[in-house]
């Protein structure tokens, strides 16, 4: 998803000249369709909610694009004046039953903005969706107060409901290449994407201001950008830290402060290593109002990831030297964090986990300790998130640009990405996986007793692996030995579950081969796909050559929807099918995939997208 191509009011010339250049629309392709589809019905409509900043606008305006329709948007100054949003398109002085009479000879009306809908035009957008002569797409925003009018359209299912989630953290990523003309490194898509939540508006200005402030840096060795450093505190960070920035307390500011300084603080602590204690009065009212949260373990932060870095970029010089985490508080939270993601690996467990303390300070631009940045690219790796791995190894490599152990991480990331150059000193550890990197797999299982026991299976020589290993990962070696299908589809299901991605979709397509039945290799290869998808650019031996079954894009979302959980009736009703055409196209998913029954399709949510056939 991105900004509206065009933006119809700005306030100077600079700002117009800050927003000319829009964002191509990317992503959200299935609920596109759907908006689509919605509009080429004869009659009924849509309405579209979602959090402010989440893309609505342009969501619609892309799926009306070409089309013959009419506009009308609420507005907050003329909340109170009747029919002000469709004053274009009305008499000046006109009934509700004439308005209604007269916007029924209209096909296709877009009410953007609904929840700011004056009460004569939310009564009038509700009587044109009874009498249901007029298409309708109605635009709402989540959390603000909406005219019961406006409510009653999906309550009182008059029209159904497509509820816009946050852009995800891979579509995020996939934004910022196609609206920017410099690749953002993984950290920095992250902190975006962390920072802003969802919220498309925010995430454009902030970009825009970080490299108008000339914060973008080049990675070394890489055609990468990242950014370190304070948030830059820009009108629209402003407005959406009001909550924070502006308490009217002096106490609840410095609570809100200090936590902005140390989070997460163990509250209990607190009281014995400071003499200004915090006031749990305060704490407790400011959790009430939703600024502060405290986790299981008596630690307390601030609510919003945004909060934090604009309270710490506000605070003047003096103050944050006053409040700053002094570095024997940092490194035994480091050693903690670091402790704790090690004791993930060690019980066979890298589902991503949080661990903010690194985040933070890597994101200011601290140079962070080899042994934490080491154990942070492992962890990273072994969940398949190889282009973040790669990020951590060289934050480490900042602060020692010899470290052994970050610059086998680097290598290893590099080469599981087929990255062939591998011109980092560490490849040596990572021997196999560079000869795989190169094509020479022959070569990449001579020299896989260099690297961890694992390799050897995931490069497909499991009589090769050591007799140490255990758990899935010794079933894994034995089904692949074998050639048993079965075996391997549910040591892909365990792998996944414990976080191991990339091992999922190496296991899979490995699944592919042994299987007997071509509907079970046809259900491995698929799966495969939608797990390597999620891998960052992985290209291991074991995915070399995968052909994903295609679906049409019809299909894709039928299945979907399917995954969910929705009946062929309820997929019928969204879509405005018949339940026998979505059963038609059911049954040529299935076909395809090798799918049974719908029991098989909740991973199917993760498909990659597929081109039309």
């Amino acid at each position: 998803m991105s900004m509206p191509t065009h933006v119809a009011v700005t306030t100077s010339l600079r700002d117009a000249k800050r927003l000319e250049t829009p964002w191509p629309f990317t992503g959200r392709a299935d609920e596109l369709e759907l908006v689509r589809r919605s509009v080429a019905a004869g009659r009924g409509g849509l309405v579209v909610t979602g959090p402010a900043g989440a893309g609505k606008t342009r969501l619609v305006t892309e799926a009306v694009r070409g089309t013959d329709r009419a506009r009308a948007a609420g507005t907050p100054e003329t909340r109170d004046i009747p029919f002000a949003a469709f004053a274009h398109l009305l008499p000046e002085s006109v009934t509700l039953h004439r308005a209604v009479q007269l916007l029924s000879e209209v096909r296709l009306l877009l009410v953007d903005d609904a929840h700011l809908l004056d009460a004569a035009s939310a009564a009038l957008v509700h009587q044109l969706a009874v009498h249901g002569r007029t298409r309708l797409l109605v635009v709402a925003t989540d959390g603000a107060p909406v005219p019961d009018a406006v409510s009653r359209l999906w309550s009182g299912e008059l029209l159904p409901r497509l509820a816009l989630r946050p852009l995800p953290r891979e579509e995020t990523a996939d934004l910022l290449t196609a609206g920017a003309d410099t690749v953002l490194e993984p950290l920095t898509v992250d902190r975006l994407h962390r920072l802003c939540r969802g919220d498309l508006r925010l995430l454009r200005e902030l970009l825009t201001a970080v490299r108008e402030s000339g914060r973008l840096v080049p990675v070394p060795d890489t055609d990468q950008w990242a950014w370190r450093g304070p948030v830059p505190v820009t009108p629209a960070v402003r407005e959406r830290t009001a909550q924070v920035l502006d308490r009217p307390r002096t106490e609840e500011r410095e609570t809100l402060e200090r936590l902005a300084f140390a989070e997460p603080l163990p509250l209990d602590l607190d009281r014995d290593l400071d003499r200004d204690a915090l006031d749990v009065r305060i704490l407790e009212h400011l959790e009430t109002e939703g600024l502060v949260t405290v986790d299981d373990h008596g630690a307390g932060r601030l609510a919003h990831p945004l909060h934090g870095p604009v309270l710490r970029a506000a605070a003047g010089r003096l103050r944050a030297r006053r409040l700053a985490r002094t570095p024997d508080r940092t490194g035994p939270a480091l050693e903690a964090e670091r402790a704790a993601l090690a004791l993930h690996i060690e019980q066979a467990d890298v589902r991503p986990t949080e661990a903010p303390v690194g985040e933070w300070l890597a994101a200011e631009g601290v140079p962070l300790p080899t042994r934490y940045a080491a154990l942070r690219a492992r962890y990273a790796r072994l969940g398949g998130r190889l282009r973040e791995a790669a990020a951590w190894a060289r934050e480490g490599l900042r602060t020692d640009r010899g470290d052994p152990a970050c610059l086998g991480e680097l290598a290893l990331a590099l080469a599981q990405s087929g990255d062939g150059r591998l011109d980092v000193d560490g490849a040596g550890v990572a021997a196999a996986w560079a000869a795989a990197a190169r094509g020479d797999l022959d070569e990449a299982v001579r020299t896989v007793d260099r690297g961890e026991p694992y390799d050897a299976v995931r490069l497909g020589a499991p009589e090769r692996a050591p007799a140490a290993l255990t758990g899935v990962f010794a079933v894994h070696a034995d089904a692949l030995a074998r050639e048993d299908g079965p075996t391997l589809d549910r040591v892909a299901d365990e792998l996944e579950r414990c976080g191991f991605l990339l091992f999922a979709a190496e296991a899979s397509a490995q699944a592919v081969g042994a299987h007997r039945d071509p509907r079970s290799a046809r259900t491995a290869r698929t799966r495969a796909a939608a797990l390597a998808r999620r891998c960052q650019g992985a290209r291991t031996p074991a995915l070399s050559g995968l052909v994903l079954g295609e679906l049409t894009a019809r299909q894709r979302q039928i299945v979907t929807l399917a995954a969910e959980g929705l009946s062929n009736r309820q997929i019928a009703e969204r879509l405005t099918l018949s339940v026998r055409t979505v059963g038609n196209h059911l049954y040529g998913a299935y076909t395809r995939l090798g799918a049974r029954d719908r029991g098989a399709l909740p991973w199917l949510m993760e498909l990659p997208e597929s081109q039309p056939a």
